[in-house]
């Protein structure tokens, strides 16, 4: 056997270096490289590589500390919350909108549901549209202020009823206005 070659533990066969299996018995020889040496280049690249990791980490720890001014850990506040309450504005006499009681129960015709994050403005402005189409008690309430009702929403209604029959009766008129106009039930 040559300085290149060495033999098979099973059978003696002649391996090559870098020879992982005998090509005589296919016993897989111990401790052998599947690729044999690595190159001189990869060596010099992994070298490379491992310093700038160590320069990067040094680097990084260096800022931490000159970020840090040493005086412990900050304290973390986490927000958490509900729905958006946005102020009411003040309407002027002449437009004057009905207002819903909070504790009182009842029926009435939702004429639009319109989300919080685009204003009370928008619901004010179909109420309007509502009063010129000759509804009457037209008003805007905050939905997240009952409990039958799905937070969030600036609803836009008409009416008071003591039933759903009541309130069914006058919603032909209300579609006639706004063609989504539709009946709800409203708890405090």
């Amino acid at each position: 056997m040559s300085a290149e070659a060495s033999g098979c533990l099973r059978c003696g066969a002649t391996l090559a270096i870098g020879q992982e299996y005998c090509l005589e018995c296919g016993l897989r020889q111990a401790g052998r490289a599947r690729l044999g040496p690595l190159p001189t280049e990869v060596r010099a690249f992994r070298l490379r590589v491992g310093a700038l990791g160590a320069v990067a980490v040094a680097g990084a720890a260096a800022a931490i500390a000159v970020a840090s001014d040493g005086s412990g850990a900050d304290r973390v506040l986490t927000a958490t919350g509900g729905s958006i309450t946005a102020p009411s504005p003040v309407v002027e006499p002449r437009s004057r909108l009905a207002v819903w009681p909070r504790s009182r129960s009842g029926w009435t015709i939702v004429l639009v549901s319109t989300p919080k994050a685009r204003g009370r403005d928008q619901a004010v402005a179909v109420a309007q549209q509502a009063r010129t189409h000759g509804l009457t008690r037209v008003g805007v309430l905050d939905s997240s202020r009952f409990a039958s009702l799905q937070p969030g929403y600036w609803m836009t209604f008409a009416g008071r009823y003591q039933s759903e029959a009541d309130a069914t009766g006058s919603l032909r008129r209300a579609r006639a206005a706004i063609k989504g106009a539709r009946v709800q039930r409203i708890e405090p």
